[in-house]
């Protein structure tokens, strides 16, 4: 039985929700309007309750590159509101990430959210993680998860151009940002990053060149396996080693990869680090 900490299911009431708006982003009926792209028809199969065998866990997150999170307050929690009934409704395996605002955080509300069963809280990479919100996980020992956000995808460019380009952007600046500014004033935070952190971990190299420095590597700070495959993984693995590497499928845009280093490599990574990310103990099974 494993664990997989990055899914996207959107359920009827999170759906309502869009579908009550008439301003991006919205849905009308199936095709989702955001600002500065296209509309996108989306496949409601993709939000069915899919099939979870051999999961014990399955943590559902917001899709941050709608832009919820950055929308003000009283557009925003609307919508989160939605997502978390849904997302708690889901029942097992499924468990959840809570989202907040940024446009005008709020950390009591933040604690409240958090206090009804969420796993931890995740952030769009663009969003400033803001001192008050990280206190709140800290002192309940939760873990942040960092997602991609909003992207333009730029004039001209082919469908694949935001997953490629802005999302590995983010996570590449969010990666960096977190090791120089949030780590030292937030020492016992664990974070996990999407996508192998955009695979920032692998210009250290660049980074000692050009005076970044090399510490040890931080345990606390993990990265999924979303989109990516057993040449990444094993990248990320000689450079972090594998006790930070985490399985994540950003179902149902993808599906959970083969690490392909083995039986062993591939229990740390489905099973003993994602529990250590979600409650911070080590695990012997």
């Amino acid at each position: 039985m494993g664990i997989d900490v990055h899914q996207h299911l959107w359920t009827s009431a999170f759906v309502d929700a869009l579908r009550a708006r008439g301003t991006p982003p919205y849905l009308d009926g199936w095709t989702l309007i955001l600002d500065g792209e296209p509309p996108y028809e989306v496949d409601p199969a993709d939000h069915e309750r899919r099939d979870t065998t051999g999961l014990e866990l399955a943590l559902v997150s917001l899709s941050s590159p709608l832009g919820i999170e950055f929308l003000p307050p009283e557009e925003c929690w609307p919508l989160l509101d939605a997502y978390h009934d849904g997302a708690l409704a889901l029942g097992e395996p499924y468990g959840a990430w809570a989202a907040t605002c940024h446009s005008e955080p709020d950390a009591d509300r933040l604690a409240r959210d958090l206090d009804r069963g969420f796993a931890g809280l995740q952030i769009p990479a663009t969003a400033v993680p803001e001192d008050e919100l990280l206190e709140v996980l800290t002192g309940r020992d939760l873990p942040l998860f960092v997602h991609p956000g909003p992207a333009d995808p730029g004039s001209g460019t082919p469908p694949w151009w935001p997953a490629l380009v802005p999302y590995v952007q983010q996570m590449h600046a969010s990666w960096h940002y977190f090791h120089a500014v949030v780590r030292p004033r937030h020492p016992r935070l664990r974070v996990c990053f999407a996508l192998l952190a955009g695979l920032a971990p692998l210009h250290s190299e660049r980074l000692i060149t050009r005076g970044g420095g090399r510490g040890l590597v931080d345990r606390d700070f993990f990265v999924e396996t979303s989109s990516y495959g057993p040449r990444a993984i094993d990248a990320i693995v000689r450079e972090l080693g594998i006790d930070v590497v985490v399985n994540g499928s950003d179902a149902p845009y993808a599906t959970a990869p083969d690490p392909g280093l083995g039986a062993a490599a591939e229990h740390a990574i489905k099973v003993v680090n994602p529990r250590r990310l979600i409650s911070g103990k080590e695990s012997r099974k």
